[in-house]
């Protein structure tokens, strides 16, 4: 772990240095909205942008970004560095991969990290998740029996090197999908998102004097690390559990068993007792299972502190080997937010017996409801379209819950004229 350089920082100045990185990492998702090819970017907000350290933790991320990838695309980026030590990574290079059991738990999400370099050092990295509009396979199907029918794996790779596109790697990348030219746009967007990120926080550090992101890093994180800490010592130790049945798939019927221990202020989420892995679409990985389990909390204890890598820190989330939460490879994942869209509710479940006032009601959007059409059209072109479709947020005691929100997620449905003015459908 590479130590901070000293240098006190006093509270104002570290709230507006927060907000700038906050900002920096906004502009890079509006770089990437603004350059991506498909509609789930553009109009369904299917992405986040991240801005990390050296070490790989967060340290800010855009303020509409699906928070399931915020908080994986900081262990994705510690397994880019396991296999791509910081000592090799030069300016140009981008590293991608799709890997469920590494990046977000299934192949329509492409993971994108570049290094952020300062007074030529690297001092960070800048990313971005963003769901493909095609991978192959089965179209984003539930009902695949592996992931070898769900699509093409991309392992961690370069994507760039020193500014060079993999040639290679993307001729096997397109030559799989039904829309390469949408795939090979939103992936440009990627990496437009990532070197906007890198270039506004290498402008940072020049304006402030800062010779890297680590002290500044470490002390946000123990921010958001107090925050959640103290709001988390407010709750009575002891442990609560809550079940949710879920539908499954065909009549294979699944449990989620949830168990939230408090202790002083540490809370522990355990999956003992949920159902084992199936042989259909719907297990959640780790990192998926972790990312939805520890997010519905932070909005529950902590909603205002804006969230890095110490928001979670006082959190652990386990769930048994080979259960529908921790499936081994290789285990089919595609449509995995059927299941882990739910973790909220049983986790809110839960909580309720001792905070309702802080619980909100179940919600019409869990899990999102998406339809797919590919297919041809007359002119012979292939296209592939997803639409989201969501109920209304569960209501708080005091306030009405958001329309057509899908919490814990937050993809939009998107504009109708925008689906059918780029594909042969009428919704």
């Amino acid at each position: 772990m590479t130590e901070p350089h000293v240098v006190t920082l006093d509270p104002i100045t570290l709230e507006i240095y927060w907000n700038r990185l906050i900002s920096a990492a906004d502009e890079a998702a509006t770089g990437l909205l603004r350059t991506a090819f498909s509609t789930i970017v553009r109009e369904s907000n299917d992405f986040a942008t991240v801005l990390m350290d050296i070490n790989g933790d967060s340290v800010s991320e855009n303020t509409g970004g699906l928070a399931s990838f915020s908080c994986i695309l900081p262990r994705t980026t510690k397994e880019f560095l396991n296999r791509f030590p910081a000592e090799g990574w030069r300016p140009g290079d981008v590293i991608v991969t799709n890997d469920p059991w590494i990046a977000t738990g299934h192949l329509p999400d492409f993971t994108v990290v570049t290094g952020i370099f300062h007074a030529d050092k690297l001092v960070g990295f800048s990313g971005s998740i963003s769901h493909s509009p095609d991978i192959g396979g089965a179209v984003w199907a539930a009902d695949c029996r592996d992931i070898f029918e769900e699509g093409i794996r991309i392992p961690p790779c370069y994507l760039l090197r020193d500014g060079v596109w993999n040639k290679q790697m993307l001729d096997i990348l397109l030559g799989n999908v039904r829309v390469p030219r949408q795939v090979l746009g939103d992936l440009q967007a990627q990496v437009v998102a990532a070197e906007v990120g890198a270039r506004r926080v290498a402008e940072f550090l020049a304006d402030t004097g800062l010779p890297d992101l680590q002290e500044l890093s470490l002390a946000l994180q123990e921010r958001a690390d107090r925050a959640m800490r103290r709001a988390i010592a407010e709750l009575p130790d002891g442990t609560w559990h809550a079940e949710i049945a879920a539908d499954g798939f065909d009549e294979k019927k699944t449990l989620i068993s949830c168990t939230v221990t408090v202790s002083g202020d540490t809370m522990a989420i355990d999956y003992s007792g949920t159902s084992p892995q199936i042989d259909r679409g719907i297990n959640c990985v780790m990192n998926y299972t972790h990312a939805y389990s520890v997010y519905p909390v932070k909005c529950a204890l902590d909603p205002f502190t804006p969230r890095n890598e110490g928001s979670y820190r006082a959190i652990t989330v386990t769930a048994p080997e080979r259960s529908i939460l921790n499936p081994v490879y290789p285990a089919p994942v595609s449509a995995r937010q059927l299941t882990g869209h739910l973790l909220a509710g049983a986790i809110y479940k839960a909580l309720a017996q001792i905070i309702p006032t802080k619980i909100i009601a179940e919600c019409g959007g869990a899990p999102t409801m998406r339809a797919l059409f590919s297919g041809a059209a007359r002119d012979g072109a292939a296209f592939s379209q997803v639409l989201f479709a969501s109920g209304g947020m569960g209501a708080c005691p005091h306030k009405d819950g958001m329309s057509a929100t899908a919490f814990p997620t937050n993809v939009g449905a998107g504009s109708i004229e925008a689906y059918e003015s780029v594909a042969p459908i009428i919704v």
